[in-house]
């Protein structure tokens, strides 16, 4: 691919990104945003210090602008990310198209990134957790996703590698039981926080998570499918324009 080419699909990739992020901004709202005041709630009605400073965000904003403001920024930020890696990938890992290349890039994109990061170190709702502990629990998350993305690039390295001598489906095999179980050894020894209240509703903090996964699933799949069309219709005319030359040139 050329650098117009390129370019061309970075920009296409960051604006499926801001549709696949609307459509995430939209689940966030009308499904996680109730969870949270719930969880707010909860935390007010406990809490021994009804002084309070003002808040410098009301909660309203928080809800509405805050909230598209970070999905929005997020989704064209990862679409353009995203679209890099679908250039890369683009007939290196198979006989693949353009639309079969995007969903396979989102959909590793909301395993590696979210999902086996999410099992390990779960999103929490306010009023689960403890402030002392924040920073440590962001910073094992970050480092759970960026170990989960590694091996997942060492593992489509690996299988490459190995796809001579074993053939596709075993290489395959074999590399994505090197990740899971890699994976697993994190798991077994990196720190876990059990922090949830007694008096915390299970249900509520189910909910929550299951919102949460609920819009990162969202995001990726439109991207997938809004990149993937954008990117075959771009590619498609010069896939088509070159038979036609080959065709003229033998006339």
């Amino acid at each position: 691919m050329n650098s117009i080419s390129v370019r061309a699909l970075l920009v296409r990739g960051m604006l499926a990104g801001l549709i696949a992020g609307a459509f995430a901004l939209a689940v966030a709202y009308f499904l996680g945003e109730s969870r949270v005041d719930a969880a707010i709630a909860l935390e007010e009605a406990h809490s021994h210090d009804h002084g309070g400073g003002e808040e410098l965000v009301t909660r309203t904003m928080q809800a509405t602008g805050g909230l598209a403001t970070g999905v929005l920024v997020f989704g064209v930020a990862a679409g353009g990310i995203a679209a890099l890696v679908v250039c890369y990938a683009l007939g290196r890992i198979g006989r693949f198209g353009p639309r079969a290349t995007a969903a396979l890039i989102a959909g590793a994109a909301l395993l590696t990134v979210y999902v086996v990061p999410f099992l390990k170190y779960p999103a929490n709702p306010p009023a689960v957790g403890n402030p002392d502990t924040i920073g440590k629990r962001t910073t094992l998350f970050f480092l759970m996703v960026a170990l989960s993305v590694l091996l997942a690039v060492a593992a489509v390295i690996i299988g490459k590698r190995l796809a001579p001598r074993l053939g596709n489906w075993n290489a395959t095999t074999a590399a994505g039981a090197g990740y899971v179980v890699v994976i697993g050894l994190a798991y077994a020894f990196l720190p876990s926080f059990d922090e949830v209240g007694k008096d915390f509703p299970a249900s509520l903090l189910w909910e929550f998570r299951l919102s949460t996964l609920a819009v990162q699933t969202t995001l990726w799949t439109v991207f997938g499918l809004v990149f993937g069309y954008l990117t075959e219709r771009a590619l498609a005319p010069a896939a088509r324009t070159a038979p036609s030359r080959v065709a003229n040139s033998v006339h």
